[in-house]
This record gives C-alpha cells, structure tokens and sequence, in this order.
C-alpha cells in the first residue's frame, strides 16, 4: 500500500495551501485531486475573489491581517502578483457601516465614513444613495484563486509533493494511528489525512466522523462591462476605477469587484448575491444560471452602478457550502484533519488555512474553539 507522511484530498484553495504549507515543513505530501487542474466544479476557480478587511465579527477581521501576510508570502515564493489591492466600500442599512467601522477601529485597521456623495464622486461608477454612510478601507482587493492554486501546487511540487489530478477519494477509513483514502486506482495510507473536497466532504466523511448540517447551494455571479473604456492612467484621486464593495439593504446583500479574466472585456465587474443560490449537492448542480438572480442583478446594475452597462457580458455558477453561523469549521478528530473554509467568504484565508491545517496535521489545537467540530455540533 502507498504511504506518505500527509495524504490531502481536493486541491482547491484549502487543499493547495495545506500541500503548500506542509511540504514547507518537510513533509511528504500527496494530494488526490477528483478532476482536472482548474476546473469549474467546485467553489475556488476563477480568477477574482474579494479580499477584505471588513467584518463586524473582530475574530474574522484579525484573522484577515494574519492572511494578508501569508498571502504576501505566498507573492514572494511564487513571485508572482495573487493579490491586488483596490480598496473596498461598504454600503446600506443593513450593511451598518457605522458599527462596521466601529469593530475595524477596535482591531487598529484603518477606515473611514463617507456620504454618498462623496463616495459617488471619488467612484462615479458606484452611486449607492440614500444608504446612509458609506464605509472605505484601503486593505480591501482582489485575489486570483486560479493563479494561486497553481502556484502553491507548483511550490508543493517543488519541495517533492505528488500531486495526483483525476484521482477521486471514494471513501475515507481510519484506523489506529493511520487513515486510509481509497481511490480506484488503490489506497493510500498516512498517519494525517487532510479532508478538504469542498462540497463533496459531507458525503466523503459519511461514517467516519460527525459533521454539523452543511448546505450547498449552487450560486451565480455576473459580469459587467463599463460603459466607458478603462481608463490607461490612475484618476487624480488615486482611488483605483473600481474598488470591491458590498451593499446590503432590502434588497438583499450585492458584492462586487473587478472580474480579471473572467469577466472577459477590459473592465468588466463581477456582481453576486449573498444568501440567495439553490440548494443542491456537488453531484446533483446543474450549472444553469438562475433567470431571477440573473434579473436581480440587472436591476441592481441600474440603480447602483451607472458607470456599468445593464447587461451581463458573462455568468456562471459555483458552490457555497455553508455551516449555519458561517463560521469554518477546521479541527481534528484522531488521524482525520476536517477542513471546511466555506460559507462563502473563505478564500481570502486561503494561505492562512494552509497553514492552520499544516498546524493541525502537525499535532496543534484548532486555532479558536469556535472551529471546531465539538462547537458547531453543540449549536
């Protein structure tokens, strides 16, 4: 039978930066990936997702300043650029800029209150009036998952990890001291198994450990072109043409931020809801597109972005797999470390996680109580 020091299945962002992170201590790693490099199936393709240091919960918003600093490692290693830094807004009632800028005060990450007004004049693309104030922090971007999933993968590679794509875990067994992960190609044995398939990971762990209710939901994003070609040279102000945001009020919760290659024309803006996908499971999605969402989208673009052109130029779906109070769940149960950095707001943390896993694999505790296992099955 095979054996290494780390076994980790699924290669997304959680699952790249634990092969990343542990082979950096001189383990020796495999990585059993269901499909093949950069596909669509799961929840961490894609070239942007929202970096940001803006959450009303201090635990989150300290933990992305230790994130930002992996990630700055990570650029290093892989000397390449993975993070862009465009600042962010935060905007509408529900959203509560105020006290948003109250817990970032707290935990010393500077920001600031804005009127509409001035927040539409330093980004005439967004106009999102009669909200109240509006919230700006610098430590706000965009991260290319893509990017840096292939260059953690290839940094893994390098210290001797193998790498396997097209090698799906059928199911997972433990034993004393030792799990195996069976696969049809045979088994692999280690004294650690990392388990971070993503929306897969409830049916991967059935019988082998308790998970708290999880859903999936299959979600959609859209992209929008500018009205305006982009412009070549910064503006005046030095704000970049569009910053990540996030607007919450009866409409519900939009996100936005640049779509990178995604978004298929210079400019374009990725747009989705929070809280509104389809359940469903890993196996069962049907990758279509949601008319409704699709119109909601629309409707947002005229009212708040006058600087987009009100039709999608790009959609897709992805997955969101979400434990109740959002919270990720990362701990350790015998030789299984169980790895869920989802909700719709983990890849920011990936570097970060990367090595909260490596820890966990490693012997340490979870990183807070709120992760783990015990405390979500108690809720």
């Amino acid at each position: 039978m095979a054996r290494a020091d780390l076994i980790i299945v699924g290669a997304g962002l959680a699952g790249s930066a634990a092969a990343w992170a542990a082979s950096a201590r001189g383990m020796d790693v495999t990585v059993l990936e269901a499909f093949e490099p950069g596909h669509h199936r799961g929840s961490s393709h894609g070239s942007a997702r929202i970096f940001r240091r803006a959450y009303h919960d201090p635990l989150y918003v300290t933990m992305t300043g230790r994130a930002g600093e992996a990630w700055q490692r990570l650029q290093e290693a892989a000397g390449e650029q993975l993070l862009q830094f465009t600042g962010g807004l935060d905007a509408g009632l529900r959203r509560d800029p105020v006290a948003l800028h109250a817990v970032l005060a707290s935990c010393g990450v500077p920001a600031s209150l804005l009127s509409p007004a001035e927040a539409a004049e330093r980004w005439p693309g967004c106009d999102f009036k009669d909200t109240g104030p509006v919230m700006y922090h610098a430590g706000a971007g965009v991260l290319d998952p893509d990017r840096a999933i292939a260059a953690m993968l290839r940094l893994a590679q390098q210290r001797g990890a193998d790498i396997r794509f097209g090698t799906p875990a059928e199911h997972i067994s433990v034993g004393s001291g030792t799990a195996t992960v069976h696969t049809r190609s045979g088994p692999l044995a280690a004294p650690v198994v990392v388990a971070a398939p993503g929306a897969w990971i409830a049916p991967l762990l059935a019988g082998v450990t308790g998970l708290p209710p999880l859903t999936v939901t299959q979600e959609q994003v859209f992209h929008f072109g500018p009205k305006s070609p982009p412009a070549t040279t910064p503006p005046a102000t030095g704000a970049t043409p569009w910053p990540i945001f996030i607007s919450e009020d009866e409409r519900g919760v939009f996100y936005g931020l640049p779509g990178g290659r995604d978004g298929e024309v210079p400019g374009a803006v990725k747009l989705g809801e929070m809280g509104r996908g389809t359940p469903t499971t890993a196996q069962a999605r049907d990758f279509t597109v949601d008319p409704a969402a699709r119109q909601r989208a629309i409707a947002f673009t005229r009212s708040s972005l006058p600087g987009l052109v009100p039709s999608p130029v790009n959609e897709a779906t992805c997955l969101f797999t979400s434990t109740a109070n959002e919270d990720f769940i990362l701990d350790r149960q015998g030789p299984l470390v169980i790895s869920s950095a989802c909700s719709g707001h983990g890849a920011k943390f990936a570097p970060l996680v990367g090595e909260i896993l490596a820890d966990l694999a490693t012997g340490k505790a979870a990183p807070d109580p709120r992760f783990t296992l015990a405390a979500h099955l108690l809720r």
